[in-house]
């Protein structure tokens, strides 16, 4: 590429292609339109009592993983990751939390490549918000914070994929992917 000077222009080079075009501009594979909680819930039906059992008692903390995505239009997707997390400390039920959080996606990308985009790298870029979103509720709940791990949609997606040969293909009338 080369650079020119727009006649008329004093100052600022704009890129061509050699032969004095402009290149064609191209759009990101992904964009992300916008993202927010669509629903949010806590609670803790042991408290008080579960704070003593908490002094002497390992929790066990339960965490099951959601993915879905709807195509609202034309290349246009909302992706929703829902998070719950069950905490029972010596059969007593300390906090259960859920969370369901989404993003409008723009995608640019082939439509064979669509579906693992949505379900794998769409949900990546929401994770990070969720976790915080998940960590922030149980602080507030009286309880430590509960830091999810880092998630491998790559392995959740491809679990789905074995789990689901032969079921409803993407973009069937419905317009929703599940992942479990």
């Amino acid at each position: 590429m080369s650079d020119t000077r727009e006649p008329g222009s004093e100052g600022t080079p704009v890129k061509t292609d050699g032969n004095g075009k402009a290149p064609e501009r191209t759009h990101p594979p992904i964009l992300i339109q916008a993202q927010y909680m669509k629903d949010l819930s806590f609670e803790a039906p042991g408290a008080p009592a579960v704070f003593t059992l908490l002094q002497n008692n390992k929790p066990d903390i339960q965490v099951r993983v959601d993915v879905h995505a709807n195509t609202l239009g034309e290349n246009t997707y909302e992706v929703i990751l829902h998070l719950r997390a069950d905490c029972k400390v010596a059969d007593s039920v300390a906090f259960v939390v859920e969370l369901s959080y989404a993003g409008l996606f723009a995608l640019n990308v082939p439509a064979e490549h669509r579906r693992p985009v949505l379900m794998i790298e769409c949900p990546r870029l929401l994770f990070p918000y969720a976790r915080k979103i998940v960590a922030d509720a149980t602080l507030e709940g009286g309880f430590l914070p509960l830091m999810l791990a880092p998630l491998d949609f790559v392995q959740l997606y491809q679990r789905q994929q074995q789990e689901s040969a032969g079921e409803k293909s993407f973009g069937d009338a419905e317009g929703e992917i599940k992942l479990v």
